[in-house]
């Protein structure tokens, strides 16, 4: 297994499983877009923290990656009898000072959003972060989501360009 994450492929498959358990009651449903919102933006904050090397949100993603191929592969060995089966795992970018502030906000309206929600709410954006942080060090996925750290860093870059501008 990955030593950075300990990501498997049951873990992967836990992780899928999440975001279908989360995705199919919306597709069934009324396919209203603001029911999407609560796994969104914890998907959102779990996909953002794997790039958060050396901070608590990069040490918590790379743990509940691990936490998830654990399981994974003691559900499977003991279902059917086979050994974990290791993956790569990547980061999509590194963040920068003012990404990193971009990735607090991120983190702070979460947990408003978190606050102010209900139960089932409220395990959807849990379910979103556990899958974001999963299936965003998978190398595919990061490779596809290569504009996510890049994006909080020009928002950020941006906000401190904003924020140092002397009146015109």
């Amino acid at each position: 297994m990955n030593a950075a994450t300990g990501l498997s492929l049951a873990g992967v498959a836990v992780a899928l499983v999440i975001m279908w358990a989360n995705f199919r009651p919306w597709w069934k449903g009324t396919r209203d877009p603001k029911a999407l919102v609560p796994f969104g933006a914890g998907w959102l904050l779990g996909a953002l923290a794997t790039v958060c090397a050396g901070g608590a949100l990069g040490w918590g993603a790379a743990g509940i990656a691990g936490l998830l191929s654990k399981g994974g592969n003691t559900a499977v060995s003991s279902l059917v009898g086979t050994g974990p089966a290791a993956l790569a795992s990547t980061r999509m970018g590194t963040l920068t000072p003012a990404g990193g502030i971009v990735v607090c906000i991120v983190l702070a309206a979460v947990i408003l959003l978190h606050r102010t929600s209900g139960k089932l709410d409220r395990r959807r954006i849990l379910g979103g972060i556990a899958t974001g942080a999963v299936l965003g060090v998978l190398p595919g996925v990061a490779t596809q989501l290569g504009w996510l750290p890049e994006t909080a860093n020009m928002v950020g870059a941006w906000g401190a360009d904003l924020g140092s501008k002397v009146g015109a």
